[in-house]
């Protein structure tokens, strides 16, 4: 598998192929908390998922808003790794910007996936709507790629946000 010349559309590319995200959150004794989620995203800038306000993920949000995030391709062969890690500050959408947020996170949605309305995500719902602003990027890029020099598999920064 050959990977894009660019590499944020290698971010884009992941990005846009994948649907789960592992989320890292952070426990009150500082040990990290990672949980799987279904998620969708807005520009390459806001991540979306919809979790229950009393998962310990979603506690540790409220009281630790700055996560970290991957998004990799599992089924690739050994060797052939993609991965973005996003930097990120979560959020619960207040109640006032879930018809905002709401066209934006569910603009269209995959089959068995469930686009959400605001009445359904409000108030003492047992679902709520997540959101985390990419703050910095980063994708992986194996030893065997050319471009890496030193042969070991690194991290590269990069912006998959198109310029505008």
């Amino acid at each position: 598998m050959s990977l894009p010349e660019d590499l944020d559309a290698l971010a884009r590319t992941v990005i846009d192929g994948n649907r789960y995200m592992t989320l890292g959150t952070s426990e009150a004794d500082h040990r990290p908390r990672l949980s799987p989620v279904y998620f969708t995203h807005a520009g390459y800038r806001t991540f979306y998922w919809v979790s229950s306000p009393d998962a310990r993920h979603s506690g540790n949000i409220a009281a630790r808003p700055e996560v970290a995030i991957v998004i990799y391709d599992s089924t690739v062969e050994i060797g052939q790794g993609r991965a973005v890690y996003i930097d990120a500050v979560a959020s619960l959408v207040a109640d006032e910007d879930l018809p905002r947020r709401c066209a934006e996170a569910f603009p269209q949605v995959d089959p068995g996936a469930v686009a959400f309305r605001p009445d359904e995500l409000s108030g003492g719902a047992p679902l709520r709507l997540y959101h985390a602003d990419a703050t910095g990027f980063e994708v992986h890029l194996p030893g065997r790629d050319p471009r890496n020099a030193a042969g070991i598999d690194t991290r590269r920064r990069v912006n998959p946000v198109p310029q505008t």
